[in-house]
């Protein structure tokens, strides 16, 4: 399975729309994808992931860089997930703690947190 990467704006959000599988072999094209909005001055990011079959270690290690990435510029990174497989995965990490994660993208774009 391959990794599908769009982009769109949304008010001063990014929103970078992620399908297919986050893993060893895909999760590169998903952190040059993070790695250049920032670049761009994109500091205000939502990854929805709602089109993601798989999540791997190195697909959360591409997260938690971005969110770095962000946050050096005083911005923020926001999840958009409900699938419960994946949502495991934060919470097994304990990235919930770290990441805020919404159902939808227009509650991540709203969201204030």
């Amino acid at each position: 399975m391959d990794l599908s990467l769009s982009t769109r704006t949304i008010g001063d959000r990014t929103v970078v729309e992620v399908g297919g599988e986050i893993d060893v072999y895909t999760a590169p094209k998903l952190r040059e994808q993070l790695v250049e909005l920032v670049n761009d001055g994109s500091y205000h990011l939502v990854v929805d992931m709602e089109g993601v079959d798989f999540l791997d270690s190195t697909g959360l290690g591409v997260l938690v860089g971005g969110l770095k990435r962000v946050r050096a510029h005083e911005g923020s990174l926001r999840l958009v997930c409900n699938q419960e497989r994946i949502l495991k995965m934060f919470r097994i990490t304990g990235l919930t703690k770290v990441f805020p994660i919404h159902t939808s993208v227009e509650d991540a774009v709203q969201a204030t947190d």
